[in-house]
């Protein structure tokens, strides 16, 4: 059965994917997805963690990615991965905030990023939140039944390009689920954060986590320390969370540039971005054998 998710079809062949970022303000809603519909990345981030959370206007930038398509690999419309503005402080915030991941899910977007991941509760509790009590792969002591419901799920299958009851089966996170066809990701960006990295990223249902230099240097006492060189204890910090991540089966994801991306992949990198993302893109690809078009 083909793939919805091309990133997903990428992972599962050993390729890294990389991503181009889209911030919900000038999203465009329908036209500027139209126009993304044949971007050169393997996937998008639309993030809503600092913008509006405007779901009608996600929901006409996905309208406007399908009509747009198909994609030049075939693919129906472009992977999207919203990054939630709810933080996963605790299990208690995520919960009272699982509307947002039911409403953007809705929409026909093909994944999440939970920010300030920091804790085991609050991932199991995203997990749930983004599940369907019928998919029960993995559920047990690690992690509860699933807790979206019914409703949305019609425009959500439209997007897809899938009828209902294909996407009620096939809406459950990847890895854990082999068939499923939803991204879920951690921001391990802060000290709390990475004080549970080890124990977060095992949650059943997480397919990759980054470790957010601007933000893990912000709770180390670094004001401006998104980019390199960074200090001795950030460097220790993101060692922690890629040792987390091959330990846990998850892709890591980390800024690339076109000079270093190589480097990076040969030392795990999977899902790859940055402020040359189109250029270390291409040099990755290339040097990867990449066959799926851009």
């Amino acid at each position: 059965m083909p793939r919805v998710n091309r990133a997903i079809e990428l992972l599962e062949d050993g390729q890294p994917v990389y991503y181009e970022f889209f911030d919900a303000i000038a999203a465009g809603g329908y036209a500027r997805g139209r126009a993304a519909a044949h971007t050169w990345a393997d996937y998008i981030t639309y993030d809503m963690e600092h913008s509006p959370f405007d779901v009608t206007g996600l929901m006409d930038f996905m309208r406007g990615l399908v009509d747009g398509g198909p994609t030049r690999s075939g693919h129906r419309a472009p992977t999207v991965i919203v990054t939630l503005p709810a933080e996963g402080t605790s299990e208690q915030v995520v919960r009272a905030n699982s509307w947002m991941v039911k409403q953007v899910l809705a929409t026909g977007v093909h994944g999440l990023l939970l920010c300030h991941a920091e804790t085991p509760g609050a991932v199991r509790a995203f997990v749930e939140a983004a599940r369907y009590p019928f998919n029960t792969i993995g559920v047990g002591e690690a992690l509860g039944v699933g807790r979206r419901g019914n409703g949305g799920q019609e425009r959500a299958a439209e997007v897809w390009g899938l009828p209902v009851s294909d996407y009620l089966a096939r809406a459950d996170p990847w890895p854990l689920n082999p068939g499923g066809e939803l991204l879920l990701g951690l921001k391990i960006e802060n000290v709390r954060a990475l004080g549970n990295v080890e124990a977060s990223t095992k949650v059943p249902g997480i397919a990759f986590a980054e470790w957010g230099p601007g933000d893990m240097g912000m709770s180390m006492g670094y004001p401006d320390k998104h980019d390199e060189p960074y200090p001795e204890a950030m460097l220790a910090a993101r060692s922690r969370v890629i040792a987390a991540c091959k330990a846990a089966g998850i892709a890591f994801l980390e800024q690339v540039t076109a000079d270093n991306v190589v480097s990076r992949i040969a030392e795990g990198v999977k899902i790859c971005t940055g402020r040359q993302a189109r250029e270390s893109a291409e040099v990755g690809r290339r040097h990867t054998g990449r066959t799926m078009p851009w």
